[in-house]
């Protein structure tokens, strides 16, 4: 019986040295390093939380939402993100419209993620419906060497989502990582436009100070569903913070990496019968023109579309998202947002 206890012991911890020696190795020989966004769609528990609008998404709310519902979803988007790792799920996986941190624990805890030790970096936002940014990662790839949650400073009473900033070290590199949500369209294009602004103004702001304090050379990814198109004001002025490069002040140091993708009519959501760049990745050029460490390129950029995260519009020619609701009624689906992914390369 010990033999045998000692054998299979023996054999597990053999395995798991094997995996991560595996893992090593994949990401020494080239592999990218994979990094993920998704919008997942009203990612609520089945409980009522007091101090937050969650009332709509409870057993007996308006969704009738309930636990048979809530353990779909978490399966679905656990199969979206195992899918999209394609061989591996991605090292970072970024979110928004999560309620809290028990769904994200069900998501890598209660499915086969708990087999990649993805950890979590999350807290609750300012936003009135409890709906957070967030993301987990992987500990085997990935270290938090520090985070924190903004909120624009002049606005009073701020009740949107927080930007999340987090300072990730992969392959003994920084990524200064930015993830978004920003104020919604509803009631129309210029519903949210001014809060739009004024977080689009902290980010370029947190980005520039991050950028000086390295004179020019910090590796920044900013992205998220800005509930705006990449020529919008608001995501133009984050393009056109100012950064430095030694002595000097040059302009223009970040780049839209979905611009390529919305100039040919791509998009993560369709409204209408028109696919919309919501969701977007920008990066410092630092990021795309290095030549030592991680780097992108400007073609790094993917939308993850695959054909179960789509079905036949009902309203216009086409494919569309396959959403968890259509308006009020429950279709079973994924999300209504379509995820976003960045490999990063290193030399």
């Amino acid at each position: 019986m010990h033999i045998k206890i000692f054998i299979s012991v023996l054999a597990f911890i053999v395995t798991g040295l094997c995996q991560f020696s595996l893992e090593v190795i994949g990401q020494e020989a080239g592999f990218p390093v994979r990094l993920m966004f998704y919008n997942v769609e009203n990612l609520f528990d089945v409980y009522d939380d007091q101090l937050i609008e969650d009332d709509d998404f409870l057993p007996a709310g308006l969704m009738r939402w309930n636990s048979a519902r809530y353990y779909n979803k978490i399966n679905s988007i656990y199969k979206t993100i195992t899918a999209a790792g394609e061989w591996d799920p991605p090292a970072v996986v970024a979110f928004c419209e999560v309620e809290n941190r028990k769904v994200l624990e069900d998501l890598i805890r209660k499915t086969s993620l708990s087999g990649y030790d993805y950890d979590i970096i999350h807290e609750d936002s300012p936003d009135e419906r409890g709906i957070d940014v967030c993301l987990i990662y992987r500990k085997n790839l990935v270290s938090v060497s520090g985070y924190r949650y903004l909120v624009p400073g002049g606005v009073e009473d701020f009740s949107s989502r927080s930007v999340l900033y987090s300072r990730l070290v992969i392959l003994s590199d920084t990524i200064h990582l930015f993830v978004n949500h920003w104020p919604s369209r509803r009631g129309g294009v210029l519903a949210g436009e001014n809060l739009r602004h004024e977080i689009s103004e902290m980010v370029a702001n947190a980005s520039d100070s991050v950028n000086c304090e390295s004179r020019g050379l910090s590796k920044i990814i900013i992205l998220g569903d800005f509930n705006c198109l990449p020529d919008d004001g608001a995501v133009e002025s984050v393009l056109r913070v100012r950064y430095h490069d030694g002595n000097n002040h040059c302009e223009g140091g970040l780049i839209n990496l979905s611009s390529k993708a919305y100039h040919k009519g791509e998009g993560t959501y369709r409204y209408r019968g028109i696919w919309e760049m919501l969701d977007q990745v920008i990066v410092s050029r630092r990021l795309i023109r290095c030549d030592e460490g991680l780097y992108a390129d400007e073609n790094s950029l993917r939308i993850f579309r695959p054909d179960f995260l789509l079905k036949p519009d009902p309203s216009y020619p086409g494919m569309t998202t396959f959403s968890t609701y259509r308006g009020y009624r429950y279709m079973g689906g994924f999300s209504d947002h379509l995820p976003v992914l960045v490999d990063l390369h290193h030399h």
